[in-house]
């Protein structure tokens, strides 16, 4: 079920009201949220909930038995349980055609002509999310971070809260779960900033994600047919393809949460605006950066040795994240550009230079901060190219067809994309006087009520305008 869909749009507000109805039942509360979750999940492939479920169960009863346990060994056995069943699903269902391709064509080294017909597989909508999620649980409950919880459909609700459920964001335990235990009470300032936050979602799903795809699958699938200001023009269309739409699913995701009494954890913040590649990485998927950090980074020692210790483990942290986004080299090698973007930063200790928002007491940014925001966007776009790729052949002859005489030209489908080009303007006007915020609409209670209903006016005509007549799954549920 999509949340740009009309099944959504009848979906939600009846679980909204069977929701409320029941406020004073906290655990039907929580049991209709697992029924709601099953629900949503279902819609499409219902022989996927068995996953769901499983892995519920697993780490339910794994983070009980490494309570009950004082033997240490007992205890990193139940671990590794939840590890590898997790891992082991994600694994089978992800990566196996991959791993037996890739040795396949490691045997034609050696003159083996190996027969392989791919298996067919279908991935599960959202399992690198899910996986991640329930792994969080039982390695907090290891490191005693975390209690184990007694109730499981609370555990259910955690696992499968449909909002975040297949493309984030990703929620720890200690920040999701005890939500479930709490009673929730209607809070009309919380909903109405939940409807502004999912409005913008909408808009960046609907009106730039989809419309930049047209232009970028157009541009990326007949790459050849074109001039190289084409093909920049191209990246940067699914620049802002990929960031409207993953951003915008967590805008929604978070804003149906405040519907509901949740708190999500923020998933971006504004990361285009970033003056260098690490301040891109702390505003970008901030719940796959942070996860990766404290369940990887650190434990390989982090920063605590060496520099030769500190770029192992920036390049294992990337590789994995370019992994973790699909079994294609296509994503090693953007994995792998990041990391080599950061290195710099890293060796000369600047890292950690950009931590608050650029220009925040300020209303425009300085000369050198736009060159800083330029080259950080530019290179980021090159990296989104390998991202986009079908494959490292596609990705290489679309960037060897950038750098040729017609870079210079004039893009041949400029007159064609004017519209797109004036909403991007438009998007990134909000966006920056919004910057200080968590989402740009986020408005306080009395601000401007007069430009804020233009404002809201205007985005629900731009979305009745430029909606696509056909459903649009998000870029992330591949994932």
């Amino acid at each position: 079920m999509l949340f740009n869909s009309i099944d959504f749009a009848i979906f939600l507000p009846i679980v909204f009201t069977l929701y409320w109805v029941l406020r004073n039942q906290l655990k039907l509360q929580n049991l209709l949220i697992v029924i709601a979750s099953y629900i949503f999940y279902g819609m499409w492939d219902w022989r996927f909930l068995f996953l769901i479920l499983f892995s519920t169960v697993v780490d339910y009863t794994m983070g009980i038995l490494i309570e009950r346990n004082d033997s240490k060994n007992k205890k990193k056995l139940f671990l590794w349980i939840s590890i590898l069943v997790n891992l082991g699903f994600l694994g089978y269902f992800k990566y196996s055609n991959f791993f037996l391709e890739n040795f396949v064509y490691a045997f034609s080294f050696l003159g083996q002509d190996l027969k392989f017909r791919g298996l067919e597989i279908v991935l599960p909508v959202g399992i690198s999310f899910y996986t991640f999620q329930t792994l969080s649980y039982t390695i907090d409950v290891y490191r005693k971070k975390l209690s184990p919880t007694k109730d499981f459909i609370a555990f259910s609700a955690f696992v499968s809260f449909f909002p975040q459920l297949v493309a984030g964001p990703i929620e720890r335990a200690t920040h999701l779960l005890p939500q479930f235990y709490r009673k929730r009470k209607f809070d009309y300032e919380l909903a109405v900033n939940g409807m502004r936050q999912i409005l913008w979602g909408l808009f960046k799903k609907v009106v730039i994600a989809d419309n930049c795809a047209q232009f970028a699958n157009q541009i990326f699938n007949n790459y050849e047919d074109y001039s190289g200001s084409t093909l920049i023009l191209g990246a940067v269309f699914f620049t802002f393809q990929i960031y409207g739409d993953f951003s915008g699913y967590s805008d929604i995701a978070i804003g149906i949460s405040r519907l509901f009494g949740f708190d999500l954890m923020r998933n971006f913040a504004y990361p285009y605006f970033s003056r260098d590649i690490a301040e891109f990485w702390r505003r970008w998927h901030i719940s796959l950066s942070t996860w990766f950090r404290d369940y990887l980074y650190i434990p390989l020692g982090g920063s605590r040795g060496g520099m030769w210790m500190k770029i192992r483990n920036t390049f294992i942290i990337f590789l994995v994240s370019g992994f973790w986004h699909g079994a294609n080299w296509t994503f090693i090698i953007w994995g792998a550009l990041n990391a080599l973007y950061f290195l710099p930063l890293l060796l000369g200790g600047k890292n950690r230079n950009h931590l608050e928002v650029v220009a925040y007491d300020k209303s425009l940014p300085s000369f050198k901060e736009i060159l800083q925001i330029g080259v950080t966007f530019g290179l980021t776009v090159f990296a989104w190219i390998f991202f986009r790729a079908e494959n490292l052949g596609h990705a290489f002859g679309y960037i060897s067809r950038i750098f040729h005489k017609t870079i210079f030209s004039v893009p041949a489908i400029v007159k064609d994309c004017k519209q797109i080009l004036i909403l991007l303007i438009f998007f990134l006007i909000i966006e920056w006087l919004g910057r200080r915020k968590h989402f740009a609409l986020e408005f306080e209670k009395g601000d401007h009520r007069f430009l804020k209903w233009t404002l809201y006016s205007l985005i629900v005509l731009l979305i009745g305008l430029f909606m696509q007549t056909e459903e649009t799954p998000f870029i992330y549920f591949q994932f």
